[in-house]
């Protein structure tokens, strides 16, 4: 053993027979952080399960980004400024447009590792009428393959089966109550140009959106490029991503890259995007208070203990310890305290998880990542020694002959 080593095991010695010998008081103040730890990890946990299921319950039934046709402006006549002439712009209502050769765009970003899944889709409106009802909708040509990598509509099937063709169709519920359809059942579509197509209802799907289970039918590619007069083309490319918060980065890539017109779900949910935002500022909040209120309860514990060991300090500084030396065994004390606060800490955060997901109201899953318990303990360790360093830096300081002569 080097002498270094031998002064840190001294050294530690020291610092646990300091916190033996006030049993209740190290007591106390262990389970004060390991509250504080447990609150720590059990409210990340809560807020990141929060955060996922909200994040699933939005965009699991949209794109993370859409690629679509540029958009048509309109020119306007040029204004004179001074001696610049200004050509305005002014966007024009959007026809439905067409991606051509859109297989050569796909497969380009089918070798992106980024892009998890890339589904092609045509898309516009009609009319769906069965007997004297009918109903405005959208129709939606997927490739069911690939789209149900976008969006997990095989696991919200309520009714039938996730079997789509040119002549199987899937329905929203509501559009279903409205209609009085079930699986099995005929329908008939209409596009706005008059084209018409009998087909049979496969699936009913719900996928708790009212816009989406009342208005959207999702059909076979090829029938919604013949029905939206499209032969051969698309009205855009779905694309999802593995981190869904580079949506904004991915878009302007694919956009230079393509060079068509892209929308990601971080514009188009801007009030989602901030909620989320404002929940990890309020989780952050918490994480501090809460480890201010252990620090406080660690440095007031630790300024007690320099004040009852003043004259131990005093005997082991006439024997030749250091400033620095008496300084670690207070700063090891502190780091002791946070470690095993901590550890029990980490235990009593995964009793409340698991409460939570046994007992409480099951409103969404929390699971506890080994990122944040590390995290906890780290904080807890650094939140001990910070809290340690003026006590630790008051005992180093004392003058030997007076600490002795210390009642």
């Amino acid at each position: 053993m080097s002498l270094l080593s031998a002064r840190l095991w001294i050294e530690q010695r020291i610092a646990w027979r300091f916190m033996a010998e006030n049993p209740l008081q190290t007591l106390l103040i262990s389970i004060a952080i390991a509250v504080g730890t447990a609150v720590i990890i059990f409210i990340t946990a809560l807020m990141n399960g929060l955060q996922q299921n909200t994040v699933n319950k939005t965009l699991g039934s949209q794109a993370h980004i859409k690629l679509e046709s540029t958009r048509l402006y309109n020119r306007m006549p040029a204004v004179s400024l001074d001696q610049h002439r200004i050509l305005l712009e002014t966007q024009r209502a959007q026809p439905l447009q067409r991606i051509d050769s859109w297989q050569a765009v796909m497969q380009a970003l089918d070798a992106i590792p980024s892009l998890t899944a890339v589904s092609p889709i045509v898309s516009g409106p009609a009319l769906v009428q069965r007997g004297r009802a009918s109903a405005s909708v959208i129709i939606n040509g997927i490739d069911a393959q690939r789209y149900q990598k976008i969006v997990d509509l095989p696991s919200n099937i309520q009714l039938g089966s996730y079997r789509i063709s040119s002549q199987d169709v899937l329905i929203g519920s509501e559009l279903a109550k409205d209609l009085g359809l079930q699986a099995g059942d005929k329908l008939r579509i209409q596009a706005v140009d008059g084209r018409t197509a009998l087909v049979r209802v496969s699936g009913v799907f719900s996928m708790g959106v009212q816009e989406l289970d009342s208005r959207q039918i999702y059909i076979d590619l090829k029938q919604a490029q013949t029905l939206l007069n499209l032969v051969g083309g698309i009205t855009g490319l779905e694309v999802k991503i593995d981190d869904i918060f580079t949506a904004r980065e991915w878009g302007a890539r694919l956009e230079r890259l393509t060079g068509l017109h892209v929308k990601n779900w971080m514009d188009n949910n801007s009030q989602l995007l901030n909620a989320l935002r404002s929940q990890k500022m309020t989780t952050q909040m918490i994480r501090l208070f809460v480890g201010l209120a252990v620090a406080l309860g660690i440095a007031s514990v630790m300024a007690v203990s320099v004040v009852q060991r003043t004259r131990e300090v005093g005997i082991l500084r006439a024997m030749g310890s250091t400033r620095d030396q008496i300084l670690r065994v207070f700063l090891i004390q502190g780091a002791m305290l946070g470690a095993i606060g901590a550890v029990f800490g980490m235990a009593g955060g995964y009793v409340l998880v698991h409460l939570f997901n046994g007992f409480g109201a099951r409103l969404f899953f929390v699971s506890v990542h080994p990122e944040v318990t590390i995290t906890a303990l780290f904080i807890a360790i650094c939140t001990g020694i910070l809290a340690a360093a003026l006590p630790a830096r008051r005992a180093s300081r004392y003058d030997p002959a007076e600490a002795i002569r210390y009642v």
